[in-house]
């Protein structure tokens, strides 16, 4: 019987783990890195060991690290969590030489499916289907993509849709592997454009495996799954058994135990399917299989682990469950980093009767902690389960909209527009339907009203904070010459006017304004708007957080005069994003031309090139590999060449 477990991950799978044992009595454990130290799972767990560092290398890739941690904690099991080492051979061996409860797969089983191609040979051998590589690829076998044969999370992965790319581009996927994975093995196989990516969930003991329903996977992003549901919408019935069989039949042939999930890409054009992999862990996803089933998948892995074996009959509590997955990250799906000023997501039931609908929030983070770019950029998953789909995708979408999120960007309003799409609401997404959507410029919450409250709530909030003639109106004047005007960063400017009954907009009736909130009313129609505002210490920039019944906004105000050492040279190369340099591919000195690479940054476990942005010299270059540069900082210089003559 386990007494004590330690989970070798850490945020939001971290305390989902520690739920769990916390319902069943068991103790738990957390690991954490320097950067991870003050994040709320680590304050949830019974006891907590540092991996000194901050880099996934230093710290939770650390075999070594984690099993001595473990001894010094006096844990008798570990659960590995997803990501990280979950599906390393190696790591289930050691805990096991050290007398540990594993809680997962057998390390055979995971070294059969964690090398990709090899799986593939044995789905192959048990009669599951799968697709073929061609063995000297040709513009007939076109698209192609390649894959990485160790880890996932669309790491690794490239399109190919020109031969003459090929090279390059499994150069690219080997390096990116090698990086995330520490193995840069990868393989080319048929890429399906129009594709749905199906999962079946298995929970597998000596004698025999429980097939716990299906999901759907496809909304995705470079390859990295945005939402997820169970079970798949539009499958056909004898599609579906012929799948679970599939799935059935590999756990069979690789002994597999405990918790695991079959991945099929489902041509629903031809009505056929074709073994991905399996993942030898829990998902991220698995939380809507738990919605749907009514199980505690979690439970049910230590119930394996301990040899306490499965009951004869799980749950069906039936309906839909659909997930999201709210990311640090902007429109144009680059991460974020930096400080949650507020972190509100709503959450009432996890698990109920039928006739009840319920949202579940699991997370890792809260208000006032730090995102980091060491790690993922996920913050949380946001589940709806109702009894019918479209009960579940109007819960969904109310609760992400009621959420408050301020001080990093994040996809709340993508994923809104992803839910109330007819695309998903008809169930016809692929896994390319996603990126192949005009990204919006804007966000439905970003209009002119909530820029304007924001302006208000601003100039009221430094009227009460003045210490002299506090009686009179913000900004009045005896002879009024031209208005008041606030600009915010990517916006037009507000004009305004403090009088004796208050603010005064044009094109906006202002009914009600205080540092905290603001009613205003348009055509008729009157919102509450309410806000947070924010000054950055060492700037003395001020923001407000805008949040209105479309959502939120995040306001930048700019300054009336602008400091010139923040000025930067002519041709300077700016961060995109906080992250690490991981490779300098041009000299100072370098003739380079418009798109050039200069150097590699990787952020959160995604490598982005910074190129030149036109021809010229590289003049500087400010940065050396392995360094950590913040979103903004100058990276390198290139010059333009004068003009001739």
């Amino acid at each position: 019987m386990i007494r004590r477990l330690l989970v070798a991950n850490r945020g939001e799978i971290a305390t989902r783990v520690f739920t769990t044992c916390r319902r069943l009595g068991i103790e738990t454990v957390a690991v954490h890195s320097d950067a991870d130290a003050l994040l709320p799972y680590v304050a949830l767990a019974d006891h907590a060991v540092r991996l000194p560092g901050d880099a996934p290398a230093d710290t939770y890739l650390r075999i070594d690290l984690v099993v001595e941690a473990a001894r010094r904690s006096g844990a008798d099991a570990v659960h590995p969590g997803y990501g990280f080492l979950s599906e390393n051979a190696d790591l289930a061996r050691a805990v096991i030489d050290a007398g540990l409860t594993w809680v997962g797969p057998p390390p055979e089983a995971i070294e059969a499916m964690g090398d990709k191609v090899r799986a593939k040979e044995i789905a192959a051998r048990a009669g599951v289907p799968v697709l073929s590589a061609p063995t000297a690829p040709t513009a007939g076998d076109l698209p192609l993509l390649v894959k990485a044969s160790a880890g996932g999370g669309g790491r690794g992965m490239r399109i190919v849709r020109d031969l003459d790319r090929l090279d390059a581009e499994v150069g690219a996927a080997r390096a990116e592997a090698a990086s995330a994975f520490g193995n840069g093995t990868v393989f080319v196989e048929p890429y399906v454009e129009s594709g749905r990516h199906v999962e079946v969930q298995v929970v597998a003991e000596e004698n025999g495996a429980f097939v716990l329903g299906s999901r759907d996977c496809s909304v995705q992003r470079r390859h990295q799954k945005v939402v997820e549901e169970a079970p798949a919408p539009g499958l056909p019935s004898q599609t579906w058994d012929r799948m679970s069989e599939a799935a059935d039949q590999l756990c069979v042939a690789i002994g597999y135990r405990g918790a695991g999930t079959v991945e099929f890409l489902y041509d629903a054009a031809a009505d056929r399917f074709f073994f991905l992999e399996m993942n030898t862990r829990l998902q991220v996803e698995h939380p809507v299989t738990e919605l749907h089933r009514g199980v505690d998948l979690v439970e049910l892995q230590l119930a394996v682990a301990e040899g306490r074996g499965l009951p004869d009959v799980l749950p069906l509590r039936g309906g839909h469950a659909i997930e999201v997955r709210l990311y640090a990250e902007d429109a144009a799906y680059v991460p974020q980093s930096g400080r949650l000023v507020t972190f509100d997501l709503l959450a009432d039931v996890e698990f109920g009767p039928l006739d009840r609908v319920g949202v579940r929030v699991d997370s890792g983070f809260a208000s006032g902690t730090e995102v980091s770019t060491f790690y993922d950029a996920m913050l949380a998953k946001v589940m709806a389960w109702a009894p019918t789909r479209e009960q579940a995708i109007r819960m969904l979408v109310g609760a992400l909209r009621r959420a408050r999120i301020h001080g990093v960007t994040t996809n709340r309003d993508q994923l809104v527009e992803i839910l109330t799409d007819p695309v998903f609401i008809a169930g016809e997404m692929t896994t390319t339907w996603l990126e192949s959507r005009p990204i919006s410029a804007e966000s439905p919450s970003d209009s002119r009203p909530g820029v304007v409250a924001g302006a208000l709530m601003l100039a009221a909030d430094h009227a009460a904070r003045r210490t002299v003639q506090q009686g009179v109106p913000a900004a009045w004047r005896n002879v009024v010459s031209q208005p008041q005007r606030t600009t915010f960063e990517g916006h037009e400017p507000v004009e305004w006017w403090g009088t004796r009954d208050g603010f005064v907009v044009d094109g906006v009736a202002v009914l009600e304004v205080s540092p905290t909130h603001a009613r205003l009313e348009v055509d008729g129609v009157s919102v509450r708007y309410d806000g947070l505002i924010d000054i950055e210490v060492r700037s003395a920039t001020r923001e407000v957080y805008v949040d209105g019944a479309g959502g939120s906004v995040r306001l930048r105000e700019v300054p009336r005069f602008t400091d010139p050492a923040d000025a930067v040279a002519s041709g300077s190369l700016l961060a995109p994003m906080p992250g690490t340099v991981v490779r300098i591919l041009a000299d100072a000195g370098a003739q380079v031309v418009a798109g050039d690479p200069i150097l590699v940054l990787e952020a959160m476990k995604m490598q982005h090139t910074v190129t030149a942005p036109h021809d010229g010299t590289v003049a500087e270059i400010d940065v050396e590999p392995g360094v950590q540069v913040a979103s903004g900082q100058v990276l390198a210089v290139v010059e333009t060449h004068p003009p001739a003559g």
